[in-house]
């Protein structure tokens, strides 16, 4: 007979975990237990569900603002060729692509006249990156591509157009040959050069340069065009903001001044104190 305050023992159960990884996966639960458990992968099961369907959804949105996308895309292209050498510039003012160009990599990239990221249609299997070439002493090729997909083996992937160089002109041999002084200071990625890394299938899963250009140059290309200007323009707000140069320079001469009406050696006049502020120029040891 039972003690007062006691319950009956929890009825213990023999759950076989449904992952089919064997009698390791046994364990010992009460029934209460059990029925919660199956409780929360039903709802599990359900959330999985909805998660698929929300990839799916997303998936069709992807595709149709890829679409709504495209002609704006193109209007751009057709604007950018009104500036000339406009994709060699960004290109160069990219931290991460001019780390891998070769000085005579640049003058080949000053013929580059467009630049063009294609998803595919199921976005998930891949892209492709098209470079569109004036007429060029380098190559015959008029566009050069390389795309990414899924092999057959569902891994990632590349390949890349054959570029046909003209005789005595392979940037890819002769930058491997002869490097300049800029490229290997520039040179922190793995591959050593554009063209390079334009025909190196190696990895594709690790190809940093394609996700560079496809997910940072390719939407806003603009802003690296800019870059110099920006640069140029922050840097003197930043020294008027600081005003190291007036205010040291202020401040010298105040203490001079007050030095010298000290001593009773100068008539300084009615000049006022401040001068000499904004003057670049100044030099507050000039005036000891």
């Amino acid at each position: 007979m039972a003690t007062s305050g006691s319950g009956p023992t929890p009825k213990k159960v023999k759950k076989l975990d449904q992952s089919g990884e064997g009698d390791d996966s046994c364990r010992d639960y009460d029934a209460e237990t059990q029925k919660a458990l199956e409780d929360i992968d039903a709802c599990q099961n359900e959330i999985d569900a909805l998660n698929e369907k929300a990839s799916e959804d997303i998936l069709k949105v992807e595709q149709k603002y890829n679409k709504l996308r495209k002609p704006f895309f193109e209007k751009r292209n057709e604007i950018i060729n009104r500036i000339s050498n406009f994709w060699v510039t960004a290109f160069v003012n990219h931290p991460q692509i001019s780390a891998i160009l070769d000085e005579e990599e640049e003058d080949c990239l000053h013929y580059l006249s467009k630049l063009e990221v294609e998803e595919f249609e199921d976005i998930k299997s891949g892209y492709r990156i098209n470079f569109y070439f004036d007429e060029n002493p380098y190559f015959e090729n008029d566009v050069i591509k390389k795309e990414f997909h899924l092999g057959s083996s569902g891994d990632p992937a590349s390949q890349s157009t054959t570029i046909r160089w003209k005789e005595g002109m392979n940037l890819t041999k002769k930058t491997d040959k002869n490097k300049t002084g800029k490229a290997l200071s520039k040179r922190s990625l793995e591959h050593k050069t554009f063209f390079g890394w334009f025909s190196d299938h190696g990895d594709p899963s690790a190809d940093d340069i394609a996700e560079v250009i496809k997910d940072d140059m390719w939407p806003n290309p603009l802003q690296y065009y800019l870059v110099p200007d920006n640069d140029v323009e922050n840097g003197i707000e930043e020294d008027e903001e600081d005003g190291s140069f007036d205010g040291n320079d202020e401040t010298g001469l105040e203490e001079v001044e007050e030095e010298e009406e000290d001593d009773g050696d100068e008539e300084l006049g009615d000049e006022p104190t401040g001068e000499f502020e904004g003057e670049f120029e100044s030099d507050p040891g000039e005036e000891n």
